[in-house]
Formats: structure tokens, sequence, C-alpha cells
């Protein structure tokens, strides 16, 4: 439980790996609601169109790769936030795990937590890590964040099930310095939205396929539900739900069809993650659907943090108490 004099607490975090600041949004609601005082104190991003839109919504310039930043210079944080790049472990990238220059990224987020020791941590990839290389290589993640002190599991949790109408499962790993006494993963057993919430009802033509397009949809599918989102696979079945189909970077520009007429706009991709319409889009539609497709689904980051709040605030407030002693 977390009590309600929470006002004068102060906890700090870290966005590793930020892209557009899907973490840093649900930590923000979740502070908020218990009346938090939380601050982000550092925040980084290779890409620089991610930074451009880091920086248009939180005023603040992300660091670049974290591999050129000291450990020495990463500030002290109670907790640290990442979803690490997942093409390594990805069904859509060739699936290469620690052997990829990108999968060694894990290696830097060690790093950190050796140097800073945070009370706990929430680290986000795709689901297919679990399996990947028979599961020896999250076996070797969870070995790694284990002989740093930390208690730490795992569980592939759908945004399906936290609100949001788009299936897309992932696997979160938690880590805390003192073991939890209650359960760290939530249930998840919110509705979706229906889609009616999520598109926008005046839509530019230019989100509109061509009547080629439309025609060939048409004489592979015929729906049974309005509205609905069209799913193309690589095969080329189509399959039509009253959700999305998980949000991909790279994926090509129709293989989400609303009703089978026309794309998602940059404003349902920022919705179908949980994103406010405060959020401000400020590059192209292209890197729009890139980043959407990269960053976490809010919801499920916000209840996980929830879940986490009581361990991390006791083990701030235990801190902070030493600290006074000495």
């Amino acid at each position: 439980m977390i009590g309600s004099n929470t006002n004068n607490l102060e906890l700090k975090f870290i966005d590793l790996f930020c892209g557009i600041g899907g973490f840093r949004i649900a930590a923000k609601n979740i502070f908020q609601k218990y009346k938090i005082n939380g601050q982000c104190v550092f925040s980084c991003d290779i890409d620089q169109p991610a930074r451009n839109s880091y920086f248009a919504n939180f005023g603040e310039n992300p660091k670049g790769d974290i591999k050129q930043i000291l450990s020495e210079d990463f500030p002290e944080h109670d907790l640290l936030f990442a979803g690490f790049p997942c093409q390594p472990f990805s069904i859509i990238g060739k699936g290469n795990g620690f052997e990829d220059a990108r999968g060694t990224l894990f290696f830097e987020i060690l790093r950190v937590l050796e140097a800073k020791r945070p009370s706990g941590f929430i680290l986000e990839n795709v689901k297919r890590l679990v399996g990947h290389n028979m599961g020896r290589t999250l076996d070797k993640i969870l070995d790694s964040l284990s002989n740093l002190g930390y208690w730490v599991d795992y569980k592939v949790l759908n945004a399906l099930d936290f609100g949001l109408p788009q299936k897309r499962e992932r696997v979160f790993i938690i880590g805390l310095l003192d073991t939890p006494n209650n359960d760290v993963f939530p249930k998840g057993d919110k509705k979706p939205l229906p889609l009616s919430q999520i598109l926008e009802q005046s839509v530019s033509q230019k989100y509109y396929v061509s009547e080629n397009v439309r025609i060939k949809r048409l004489e592979k599918h015929k729906p049974k539900i309005y509205p609905s989102i069209w799913h193309e696979n690589k095969s080329g079945n189509i399959t039509s739900y009253p959700y999305s189909c998980a949000l991909r970077s790279g994926a090509s520009h129709n293989y989400l069809l609303v009703d089978g007429q026309r794309r998602l706009t940059p404003r349902e991709f920022l919705r179908l993650q949980g994103f406010p319409d405060w959020f401000q889009i400020v590059v192209s539609d292209s890197q729009l659907k890139k980043q959407t497709g990269n960053t976490i689904s809010i919801p499920v980051v916000e209840s996980l943090i929830e879940k986490i709040l009581p361990n991390v605030l006791q083990a701030v407030s235990s801190r902070h108490i030493t600290n006074l002693a000495q």
C-alpha cells in the first residue's frame, strides 16, 4: 500500500533509450496520482528524430550514444527505466541477440546499475526475448542482474489487457534491491477502449489508400466488424479486429488499414500507445510511425510503476533516514 503522506518524498529517475518519452509520461502520471515529487534527471537516445520529439514535449534534449557517457556522469537516481533496443531479439529482425552489436547495449544498463545502485528498475523488450536461443539469452540477462544484488523477475504483458485497443505483447523485467512482499506484476483486467475513441473523425485524403489497393484487400477479406483495423501479414493473409495488431516501426505503410480504407494517422498511432493528445508531433509521418512502433504502451508501464512504488518508496525512505543518522 502507498501511504497518503508522500508529499515530501522525491523520486529521481533516468530514462535510458528514451525514444519519445513513454516511460517518462507513465512515471509522471503515477507520481501525480500519489502526489510524489518525481523528477527525471537524465535521458538519452542515439536517434536524433526521437530526441527532437522528446525535446519538443519535455523541454529536455536527451544525450546521445550511451556508450560515450562515463559511468560517473550518470546522476544519482532511485528508478531506472529502459526499453533497450529490441531488434537483436525481434522476429522482424535477424534475431541474433547478443551477437548483434545492439544486443550489447543491455550491458550498458548493467554498467549504470552497478555504478549508481538505484532502488529499482523496469526494463522492456519484445516477447521473443523469452524464448531466444532456447531461453539462454533471458537467463543470461536475469543472472547478470541478480549478480548485482537485485531481486529480479519477468512477465509478458499485453497492452490489450490494460485498456488499449492494441494487441502488443512485451516482456517486462522488474528489479528491486529489496525482495518485495507483494506481486509486482499487475493482473491486466481492463477492457480495451473501443476504436471509436481512438480514431479521428476528420482525416486527410492523403491517408487513404489507392483504389487498386482497396479493391485487392476487399477481394481477400470480408469484414464482420466496424470499425476495425485490417492487418495483412507477410503471407498476404488479412484479418480484422476491433483493435490493432502490434504497431511495428519498420512495417510497410499499408500493413494496418482502418476498415481496409486508410492508414492510421500519426495521432491515432500515438493514441494506440496511450499517449495523451497534448503530445506534440514535430516529425514526419514516417518518423512518427517508427517512433510509436518503438515506444512502450503507457498504461502497462503505469501499472508496473504503481506495483513497485511501495517497495521503492520504502527503500528511499530508509536510505534518507540512514543518511540523516550519519
